[in-house]
């Protein structure tokens, strides 16, 4: 029998900053989940591609928005926005920014290379 296991994303097992931002990552078990800190200002193309390169993020994301909001471009200029209380997919191919004034907070289930390739 597996025994449930628990972890705070409030003591992370790595902090992984970014320009105007931060991901803490907790794993249990082999997998990874995120918790993203995004400041106003922030953006993927500006802020996190000067570390892993290529011309949009490349990750596919399934996560949730817990606070603030994000906009979306994707490679084939579709864009969509979303904001707290909201689950949300996004696809490989894309670039993102924050909205407003407040910070968006998001937790990430998949994205689990977040920083280091998109």
């Amino acid at each position: 029998m597996v025994n449930p296991k628990t972890k705070s994303l409030d003591r992370p097992d790595e902090t992984r900053p970014v320009d105007k931002g931060k991901v803490e990552v907790v794993e249990l078990d082999g997998k990874k989940v995120l918790r993203s800190t995004f400041e106003p200002g922030w953006r993927w193309s500006e802020c996190v591609r000067p570390i892993v390169g290529g011309d949009s993020c490349q990750v596919d994301h399934f996560g949730y928005c817990v606070s603030g909001r994000l906009k979306i471009r994707m490679d084939d200029g579709e864009e969509f926005e979303f904001g707290a209380g909201d689950a949300v997919h996004i696809p490989p191919g894309h670039d993102g920014w924050v909205v407003g004034d407040e910070p968006y907070v998001g937790i990430d289930v998949t994205g689990t290379e977040f920083a280091k390739s998109g």
